[in-house]
């Protein structure tokens, strides 16, 4: 959601900004429907005073002993035009808020402009790219050859994108959660959170979710939504909150399942578990003071980038162009992992700014000691990281020629001590 007062301001810089998004000029639709119901609300508060007075007269005309018969009818005609006004005014409010919450937010100054992936900026390259004598064999084709990975028992069960994990594969992903956990709380300061997969349709609309993008989630028959990351649930725990600055930046963390419907996605990475309905994240949340939030993506994704590093996988941190950002976010960074698979770089957690822009939605709101106005705090969220990912990448970077699959030094004390995984 955007401040009016920004609009009406710059509403040529505004229309410019969202143009940067792809979405078509609105300024002046927006302020006109402003207008418009600023005008009623006037009206109505006219009419109100008017009849207070009148409200007065009555009552002194009455202890007279006067006819108040005309200002009673006066009094009852003032009642239908506040009433008909009021109902002008909601109607205008409820489609200037329809339209504001369908617009994607503002991307910040230095944001690479650009339609897609082509557009989107190298930051850095880190880590070297494993080189073998054999060639390297995809996730999928690993993880069947070892009897660990199933996706036809998933298929009969659940249908397309769901996948069965076994023995120390199942292991695996689910000490890579409690990693991600540890080095995030113990190493990084966030405080870990569990919270529910379920939320209330207001949870989703805060965090940009809906409306525009009801389609890629579930619901539930009676209302509730199943998140598609646990950035709805720990961004909302400021939801009508008022945070004293001096606690700022809260910094959370959670490792929850998570459910995407992968709506529009036909026909990419059919195979495997690259992009599955359900699947588990490590999410990281902050709210920080307007003024820290630069510093704050910065540390986010430095956050991010030490659960790469302490795993030995290969990756680059891409800056998103302008058409590739997501709906509710000013600036992104994503993390790419090297998968020796394919020979191709693949998205494994993206960490972004969102400035106000879902504060609004929420109505989250901080204060400095000893001010009496508050103010929007910024939200961040990034993955830390995707835990399905995480292990694809693992299993085709540590792979050897026999098809076992070599544990990662840093984790094999999560993995009672076993340094591969073979056949079960």
């Amino acid at each position: 959601m955007f401040d009016l007062k920004l609009i009406r301001d710059d509403p040529d810089g505004f229309d410019k900004a969202l143009a940067r998004r792809g979405e078509g000029p609105v300024a002046a639709r927006l302020l006109k429907l402003d207008a418009e119901r600023r005008k009623f609300q006037t009206l109505v508060q006219e009419a109100q005073a008017q009849r207070n007075k009148l409200s007065e007269e009555i009552g002194q005309a009455k202890a007279a002993g006067q006819d108040a018969g005309d200002l009673v009818t006066a009094g009852g005609k003032l009642k239908s035009s506040i009433q008909e006004n009021e109902d002008h005014e909601r109607g205008l409010a409820n489609e200037l808020d329809v339209l504001l919450a369908q617009l994607p937010n503002l991307p910040l100054e230095g944001v690479p402009d650009g339609e897609g992936e082509a557009e989107n900026r190298l930051i850095r390259e880190v880590g070297d790219k494993r080189q073998f004598e054999f060639e390297p064999r995809e996730h999928f084709d690993l993880g069947e050859n070892l009897g660990l990975m199933d996706f036809e028992a998933a298929g009969r069960m659940s249908g397309a994108r769901f996948v069965i994990l076994k023995g120390a594969l199942a292991r695996l992903e689910r000490v890579l959660g409690q990693f991600m956990l540890d080095l995030h709380t113990s190493g990084h300061g966030y405080q870990e959170v569990a919270t529910p997969a379920l939320v209330r349709e207001e949870a989703m609309f805060g965090t940009g979710q809906l409306p525009k993008f009801a389609g890629e989630s579930y619901r539930t028959e009676d209302g509730l939504w199943l998140i598609p990351t646990a950035e709805v649930t720990l961004t909302n725990l400021g939801r009508d909150a008022i945070w004293k600055e001096d606690d700022l930046p809260l910094r959370y963390t959670a490792l929850t399942t998570c459910f995407r419907s992968e709506a529009g996605s036909a026909g990419k990475d059919t195979r495997g578990m690259m992009r599955q309905h359900q699947f588990s994240k490590v999410e990281l949340v902050s709210i920080t003071a307007p003024e820290d939030s630069d510093a704050e993506l910065e540390r986010m994704t430095g956050c991010a980038e030490e659960v790469l590093k302490q795993l030995g996988l290969a990756y680059r941190v891409m800056e998103l162009s302008t058409g590739e950002m997501g709906f509710s976010v000013q600036r992104t960074y994503d993390l790419e992992v090297w998968l020796p698979g394919p020979g191709r770089y693949r998205e494994i957690s993206s960490c972004s700014t969102c400035g106000d822009f879902q504060a609004r939605r929420m109505n989250m709101r901080c204060r400095k000691n000893g001010d009496k106005v508050s103010r929007f705090p910024h939200t961040l969220n990034g993955s830390g990281l995707a835990v399905g990912r995480t292990l694809i990448a693992i299993m085709e970077t540590y792979q050897r020629a026999d098809g076992s699959i070599e544990i990662p030094e840093v984790l094999r004390s999560y993995m009672n001590g076993e340094e591969t995984i073979g056949a079960a």
